[in-house]
């Protein structure tokens, strides 16, 4: 929007950007003189913009309005599968964790096949199999942490719409086994594909359902977790003093948690660095590179270099802030790294942060090093 009004105006370089767009929005300012190029980006006429608006208010949303249609886990009415065991759930259950312990090191590409194949024998297995109530409830549990693996992975192969559709299941099968937890985290899980895919506005409504759904009751890590996800959401839709406030929040949450409260296992790697990397994510995004700096640095001094997807990701943000704080040539080196380690994984996401600071860079070109970096990839 900020674009077309600029080059509706005729004008150069960019006095409008997203955060006065953002601000037009939410009602804190008034465009007045930028009204007749709105207008025109939009294709109404300046009247309709001066009208009278009323908008329905509607309600908030909760986890219950996201449920996929029909119920993809009903069971066979005759059922000709084995007896299912807690031996099984305890197999399938090992076979997850190391799904997604693989997806530490291993990108969506190399994972994507194997990660749907798991899933659909899970759910063949609840679905034909005879078992108790309380070994179906496991069952529906563990597709659960499948599925939300597995839609993590399919949204990292850059399949989005397969990974909204797994996410839809597990978080079916998550209600059904009545954990409100593991619920909330696949909910989060694609409130984050949301609001990293164009559909901000979905991903805050559904990320803060994701919150509200699990309760207070719900362990220290996952609502810091849950949280988290809230303030990307706010991020990403602009909205900066809510962001802030869910980053606050969650640092709270999680410096209650301590040795005697159990969380789920998938929750191992929410702690107080992955904080810290939201956090600087967030400065990164809303353009405060002496905050998000140092925040990169500590983060990436202290980072598993075997985990190259996600370095590449984190060293990308650096490189952003590394550029609005007007150090091209140290940019430049990191946006290097970032193209040298992305060639190694096979993640869209990693492909997607590389354009994006490639596209950053380009305000730099006539800096040496900059331009080295642009043309080797050109």
């Amino acid at each position: 929007m900020a674009r077309e009004i600029c080059r509706g105006a005729g004008v150069k370089g960019e006095p409008v950007g997203r955060q006065e767009v953002s601000r037009w929005e939410q009602g804190k300012r008034t465009p007045r003189q930028w009204l007749p190029f709105i207008a025109a980006a939009l294709g109404v006429s300046v009247e309709v913009l001066q009208g009278p608006q009323n908008p329905d208010q509607p309600p908030l949303p909760t986890l219950s309005d996201f449920l996929p249609d029909g119920d993809p886990l009903a069971p066979l009415r005759s059922r000709e599968g084995r007896r299912v065991g807690p031996g099984q759930v305890g197999d399938l259950q090992k076979r997850v964790h190391g799904l997604r312990l693989a997806d530490d090191v291993l990108a969506g590409g190399d994972l994507i096949r194997p990660a749907l194949r798991e899933l659909r024998v899970a759910v063949r297995v609840y679905r034909e199999g005879t078992h108790s109530g309380e070994v179906g409830r496991a069952l529906l549990g563990q597709i659960g942490e499948l599925a939300q693996i597995a839609g993590w992975i399919a949204s990292d192969a850059g399949q989005h719409g397969d990974a909204e559709r797994i996410y839809r299941l597990g978080f079916s099968a998550a209600m059904q086994a009545d954990d409100r937890t593991l619920a909330g985290n696949l909910a989060g899980s694609l409130a984050y594909q949301l609001s990293n895919t164009g559909r901000e506005v979905e991903g805050a409504r559904l990320a803060r359902a994701a919150l509200d759904g699990a309760g207070p009751g719900a362990p220290p890590r996952a609502r810091a977790l849950y949280l988290d996800r809230v303030a990307w959401a706010h991020t990403k839709a602009g909205e900066t003093q809510l962001a802030m406030r869910a980053l606050g929040e969650a640092g709270e949450v999680l410096a209650a948690d301590s040795a005697g409260i159990e969380s789920p296992a998938y929750l191992y790697w929410v702690d107080a660095g992955e904080l810290k990397v939201m956090e600087s994510r967030v400065h990164t995004e809303m353009h405060r590179p002496l905050r998000a700096v140092p925040l990169l640095r500590d983060v990436l001094s202290r980072y598993d270099t075997t985990h190259t997807r996600e370095l590449a990701l984190y060293l990308s943000w650096l490189a952003v802030a590394l550029a609005d704080a007007n150090e091209p040539e140290e940019a430049a080196a990191t946006a290097e790294r970032v193209s040298t380690l992305s060639e190694t994984v096979t993640s869209d996401r990693t492909a997607a942060r590389v354009r994006v600071v490639r596209e950053r860079l380009e305000g730099y070109r006539d800096v040496p090093e900059v331009r080295a970096v642009l043309d080797g990839a050109a």
